[in-house]
């Protein structure tokens, strides 16, 4: 993997379990893939480009994680910070719908909101668009080099995240039979790629549970309480085993 939207490659879709959001529902690989594709569209019809900046909510979750993933497909940086998007003029602030309500975006700038209908008409509902997009994979031109996600605390590149997810993959013996607990913001690049890239290249599971505790997401690998911890897919398995992501931030500098 050189780039996060190699993720999204048409073989790689699979009946098989990718990622489990904070509620405990299951999306497989083929779910995530079709989604990043259409993730990608909605943003490419709200203006997005290649080098235009997409503030998206830090939340680990479903919509979360596919406007990341459409984001990277198609060359946009990430900003993991709608508010701080909101002031730098983001080309699209995505938030939940209680945050978006707040946030007053410049001309040139977008607001989407998840989790239901916002009431301003000019705020896009990104789950209806969402559903209604074109399931195929826009073009684009990215290289490793092209920033995937702004700071702070620097800027992470694909070929940054890349190269952390592949060092988790290897110190974390991930595999298709992986899951990986994810306990991070995805304003964290070194957990967001080690929680979540890194299972997804290797054809395991992602798990979202809630950043700082809260109610767990149905991970069936005991009461592990490390920011990023990796087990075999088998339910209650003892000792999962951690991973700190912050080590592997050195590999990408």
């Amino acid at each position: 993997m050189e780039l996060v939207g190699d993720l999204l490659a048409r073989d790689r879709r699979t009946g098989d379990a990718a990622l489990v959001t904070p509620d405990g529902r299951e999306r497989t690989h083929h779910d995530l893939i079709t989604n990043g594709y259409k993730a990608a569209n909605v943003l490419r019809y709200l203006g997005v480009r290649a080098g235009a900046t997409v503030a998206v909510d830090p939340t680990p979750g479903f919509h979360t994680a596919l406007a990341f993933l459409g984001a990277a497909a198609v060359g946009a940086p990430v900003r993991f910070d709608p508010a701080a998007g909101i002031g730098a003029g983001d080309r699209v602030v995505l938030a939940p719908v209680a945050t978006a309500a707040a946030l007053d975006p410049a001309p040139g700038t977008n607001l989407a909101a998840f989790g239901g209908p916002p009431d301003r008409p000019d705020t896009t509902h990104w789950e209806q668009e969402l559903w209604s997009e074109n399931p195929g994979m826009p073009p684009s031109d990215v290289v490793p080099a092209d920033v995937a996600v702004v700071g702070p605390p620097r800027e992470f590149t694909h070929g940054d995240l890349c190269s952390i997810a592949e060092t988790a993959v290897e110190r974390g013996e991930m595999d298709a039979g992986t899951r990986v607990v994810l306990r991070r913001p995805f304003s964290d690049p070194p957990a967001l790629a080690a929680g979540l890239l890194a299972p997804l290249s290797a054809g395991g599971t992602a798990v979202l549970a809630p950043p700082e505790g809260g109610e767990e997401a149905g991970d069936g690998i005991g009461d592990s309480r490390g920011d990023v911890a990796v087990a075999p897919s088998a339910v209650n398995v003892p000792e999962p085993r951690r991973i700190d992501p912050s080590e592997f931030a050195s590999t990408a500098e």
